[in-house]
């Protein structure tokens, strides 16, 4: 017997695989089925199953359905034990014997380690062949389809395009030129797909039609998002101009990208902090470099891609300012060194967000476990890094910090992220807090949570993650833009109190043009920094011509606004990118829900790229500073940044 998950949901019972009918009994088995081995909350099912609107005997409702699955389950063979009750939900045990999903994600994350890139296509091979259709087609949940479906469509994309890589390097042009031509047309927003196209067309021999490709990608790119193609694409097509020879063989055998396409801002696993080859980060201090001159601004606005295809080794990201307001956590295998966790350089405020933050995580009993979400750039990574220093006293078995995220915006698989993370701990050692960076869903944090007398963690994530509270308890701190005297104390404890004083009222100011945000702030007092001979009012007023195009430090691509901002539009689906441009086109009076329909808005919420409007006000707000860049994206006016605390009103 086999649950098929990756297509219609359904029951594979000897020769029959049986599709099951739309119910609620059968959105219930997805939402169990989706968290193999995991206790999933009695809220989260009713909500899988009734979405929005349930009844009011929910609960009673909800065995109700438990026992029309069981009943089911008798009847194609299946044991009704297969439906586990624990305290607060449900559980159902399932391995790659029993799921296509689990055997799906085993295959992709063994296949790297395989003898070779041949065997590693084989297993990718087969790792797709699991897939029949659309995943959750039959089910009617809105919930599932909403939250689930699009994570389940990104890892197949990522395995479909390592198989493409893989291809290519194996100098099988014409083998993958079909797989090629139908995800690049179902998948616009993907370059890389456009990118591997292009190459195999022009490897065997069709130059003409892979230089068409190109124009027409770049056209549609012009028209429909008014940004140019990514530097890959645009670097194949100079390659192609100048007849080169690019990749083949030798290029990719080992599970790199050819020069021609490879993608800027990807991560090596090697830099400042970081054991050469290992992937992982030395412990030591967390220090900041010392900001550089700030870039030029582009001329026009280009989307970072959303990464799209996997390393075979996870990727350590480097110690120091990060995009998201100035730290970045470090992935440590063993206990690091006390003195190795240091401050963040000038943290400032959000007082009530940290004690809350360590009451939870030090608490003598109940769930130790919280997440720090909202959008990107709004400190997040810094909150949970100074709070991990500021309690680091009450856990003598180590903090242990680790980016389930690479810097070119692929997340960690799971597997990857269990590597990098130490094991059990000792009794003798203590209780651990544990810090996850940059998680991009539930499924990839579920599965790393540790038991609850191992350690406390705290994550952090564009995303509420919402399914890990509800089925681990815990907390979420929602995180807004800084109050003004926050922003005006970070901008003194970066650049220097006499300095800051000395033009207070400028200083304010710059604070109002940066939006409160964090990030933005940061880059400002780099650019300070670095020009002591800058006033303040000079500085705010050479940002203000063109935001976000100038917050932007030419050293480092994490501390850019378009690159961390772009990154994240990128990572959207092409609907919801839409959405988010059509945000910059509103008039100031025109409500936010005229951008798209409520199921798309709350898609971007849970993103981080859009808030929820308080109670009596509109039901959506966007940041004062994300709407200046929702302006830019969509080539409008750049008016002075309204005030950041207030929501976008009618």
């Amino acid at each position: 017997m086999r649950f098929q998950l990756l297509g219609p949901l359904s029951i594979a019972h000897g020769p029959e695989t049986v599709v099951l009918k739309p119910s609620k009994p059968t959105s219930l088995l997805a939402a169990l089925l989706l968290h193999p081995g995991v206790v999933v909350s009695t809220t989260y099912l009713v909500s899988a199953v009734w979405d929005e609107e349930p009844p009011a005997t929910a609960r009673a409702a909800l065995q109700t359905c438990v026992l029309r699955l069981r009943r089911l389950f008798t009847k194609y063979g299946i044991s009704t034990t297969t439906i586990e009750a624990v305290p607060g939900g449900y559980r159902m045990h399932n391995d790659a014997e029993t799921l296509d999903l689990v055997l799906f994600r085993s295959l992709t994350s063994q296949a790297p380690a395989a003898g070779g890139p041949g065997e590693e296509l084989y297993r990718l091979r087969e790792a797709l062949s699991l897939w029949h259709g659309p995943p959750l087609a039959n089910v009617a949940s809105r919930m599932l389809r909403r939250d689930a479906v699009p994570s389940l469509e990104q890892e197949r994309l990522r395995v479909l395009e390592r198989v493409c890589d893989l291809e290519l390097a194996a100098g099988n042009c014409h083998q993958v030129l079909v797989d090629l031509y139908e995800s690049a047309r179902r998948h616009p927003v993907r370059e890389r797909f456009t990118e591997q196209l292009i190459e195999a067309l022009y490897r065997t021999g069709r130059q003409a039609e892979a230089l068409a490709e190109y124009r027409t990608v770049r056209d549609r790119l012009r028209e429909e998002l008014g940004v140019d193609p990514g530097a890959g694409l645009r670097r194949l097509e100079l390659a192609i101009l100048r007849a080169e020879e690019i990749g083949g063989p030798d290029a990719a055998a080992t599970g790199t990208a050819p020069p021609s396409a490879a993608r800027p801002g990807t991560g090596r696993g090697t830099g400042p902090g970081t054991r050469p080859g290992s992937g992982v980060a030395a412990a030591g201090p967390v220090t900041a470099p010392a900001p550089g001159p700030a870039a030029r601004p582009p001329t026009r606005p280009e989307l970072p891609r959303a990464a799209a295809g996997a390393s075979p080794v996870p990727s350590a990201r480097e110690a120091g300012p990060a995009a998201d307001s100035g730290w970045r956590g470090v992935p440590v295998k063993g206990r690091p060194g006390r003195p190795g966790l240091a401050p963040v350089p000038g943290f400032a405020g959000r007082e009530a967000d940290r004690r809350a933050i360590a009451a939870r995580l030090t608490a003598a009993d109940g769930p130790r476990l919280v997440v720090v979400s909202g959008a990107p750039g709004i400190g997040k990574s810094a909150l949970a890094h100074q709070c991990a220093y500021e309690v680091r006293g009450e856990f003598p078995g180590g903090v242990y910090t680790l980016a389930l995220t690479r810097p070119d915006g692929i997340p960690l698989t799971p597997d990857e992220a269990r590597e990098l993370l130490p094991g059990p701990g000792d009794a003798e050692d203590g209780r651990r807090l544990l810090v996850l960076d940059d998680a991009a869903g539930a499924g990839q944090v579920l599965p790393l949570l540790p038991a609850p007398e191992d350690a406390a963690v705290l994550v952090t994530s564009r995303r509420g993650l919402a399914a890990v509270v509800a089925t681990h308890g815990g907390a979420v701190h929602r995180l807004d833009v800084l109050g003004p005297d926050e922003a005006y104390a970070l901008l003194a404890g970066l650049v220097g109190a006499d300095r800051i004083a000395a033009e207070a009222q400028a200083a304010a100011e710059l604070a109002g043009v940066c939006g409160h945000f964090p990030l933005a702030l940061r880059i400002a007092a780099g650019r300070l920094l670095t020009r002591p001979g800058l006033s303040v009012a000079d500085c705010t007023a050479w940002l203000a011509e063109e935001p976000p195009a100038r917050f932007a430090l030419a050293e480092d691509p994490r501390l850019s606004v378009p690159e961390v901002l772009g990154q994240a539009v990128g990572a959207l689906s092409a609907e919801l990118r839409e959405v988010f441009l059509r945000l910059g086109t509103l008039g100031p009076r025109a409500p936010l829900a005229d951008a798209g329909s409520e199921t798309e808005l709350e898609q971007l919420v849970e993103a981080g790229m859009l808030e929820d409007g308080p109670p009596g006000e509109p039901p959506y707000r966007l940041h004062s500073f994300l709407l200046v860049y929702a302006r830019w994206l969509a080539r409008g006016p750049f008016p002075a940044p309204a005030a950041p605390t207030a929501p976008v009103t009618r």
